[in-house]
């Protein structure tokens, strides 16, 4: 409306400026620049009107005026200067908040690379710390290992024994007779197990074992001979097994004759295979011996599979409880399964090798046997073997 009144005031001064213009008849009058001082008075006029249109404006936007009431107090400063401080707070909030996001990752980003570092150390520990069952399967096969030995020391130490017994060297029973070696072989049959025919008959009392000496199961028992004693009879039941009497021995004036002399040399091949089938039983009984200090984990698995725990046992009974200890033992599946990979590839490692290792003395057992068969083949063919007439000695000058 102000605005529509200043521009009519305008328009009229211009109307009163041009009728009061001077014309070509009033030329000899007093010079007076009628349209000039019009002109000029019109821009006072409407220099006015334009300063009082700024001042209401400049009052319209003021504290005081109505922008200004409606925009607040101006008691903290402008309302430009509030915006720009506003403003500018706002992005200051925004690149902390940005500055702050980029910690909070970073922080996170630490955090999980410590606990990937973590779950990492924990995977190397599990792959090269040692666990129990691997710690228990070393310690078994080293007593193992020693008790191989040990057994194989008893059976040697039986053979050497056995041996001079059957070829009948100076102190022996049958240096002086084969009856004197059978009567040395059924004293000591009434001494040890007398049976009850032989107690009926006077001959002895009856033991507490009898005919131990010729029961198989005195050799062959579930694990470990019981001690000495049940050495002691293996040894006994391998006699009456293999050699229960042995021949007369052939001395003195025997070995200078020529019958004499054939004689001794079928008696050494005589007592080479005694010597071997004796070997073989033997070996049957250091197996069986008790030769190994048990640990304490296999004297639980003796205990878990329902037998006395015992500190020693035998070479095989100890390869028994290593194998009955993988294949039925609950506490060694369930370390099984919480193995990490490592550890189940040094089990399967230890297994590989007894199983290397018993394929190493099941070698050594197939030598024997293969040698026994072998004994046996030339005493079939030599004793088919017959000279086809009984021919003169040669003359040795032709």
């Amino acid at each position: 409306m102000r605005k529509y009144r200043l521009l009519s005031s305008i328009a009229s001064a211009v109307v009163v400026g041009v009728m009061l213009a001077p014309t070509s008849a009033s030329a000899q009058m007093a010079v007076v620049d009628w349209p000039g001082l019009a002109v000029s008075q019109a821009m006072k006029f409407i220099q006015n009107q334009m300063n009082n249109t700024l001042n209401s404006i400049s009052g319209q936007l003021g504290a005081t005026g109505p922008l200004g009431q409606l925009l607040g107090s101006n008691q903290f400063g402008s309302v430009t200067a509030l915006l720009q401080q506003g403003f500018t707070q706002i992005a200051n909030y925004q690149k902390a908040q940005v500055d702050a996001h980029t910690q909070l990752l970073d922080g996170q980003n630490l955090a999980m690379t410590r606990v990937q570092r973590d779950f990492r150390n924990a995977q190397i520990r599990d792959e090269h710390v040692i666990g129990s069952l691997s710690c228990s399967a070393l310690d078994g096969g080293q007593s193992v290992i020693t008790g191989a030995s040990k057994s194989w020391q008893v059976a040697t130490s039986i053979t050497a024994v056995t041996d001079k017994r059957g070829e009948g060297g100076k102190n022996q029973p049958a240096y002086y007779g084969s009856a004197q070696a059978a009567q040395a072989n059924n004293e000591l049959h009434y001494k040890r197990y007398c049976g009850d025919v032989e107690a009926g008959a006077g001959l002895c009392s009856l033991s507490q074992t009898p005919n131990a000496d010729q029961e198989a199961s005195t050799l062959f028992v579930s694990g470990t001979l019981n001690g000495q004693d049940g050495v002691t009879a293996a040894n006994d039941y391998a006699i009456s097994l293999i050699q229960p009497v042995v021949p007369a021995t052939i001395r003195g004036d025997q070995l200078t004759s020529a019958i004499g002399a054939e004689a001794v040399a079928k008696r050494r091949a005589y007592n080479a295979r005694m010597s071997l089938a004796r070997q073989v039983a033997s070996y049957a009984i250091g197996v069986q011996s008790p030769s190994v200090s048990l640990t304490a984990d296999q004297q639980t698995e003796m205990t878990n599979e329902g037998l006395p725990a015992t500190p020693t046992a035998s070479w095989l009974q100890a390869l028994m409880l290593d194998t009955n200890r993988r294949l039925s033992s609950t506490n060694y599946h369930a370390q099984l399964a919480s193995m990490p990979p490592a550890s189940i590839g040094r089990e399967i490692a230890t297994e590989l090798s007894e199983t290397n290792y018993l394929l190493v003395q099941l070698f050594r057992l197939e030598l024997m046997h293969a040698t026994t068969a072998a004994a046996h083949l030339a005493h079939t063919v030599e004793r088919d073997y017959q000279q086809p007439l009984q021919m003169s000695s040669p003359n040795l000058s032709n």
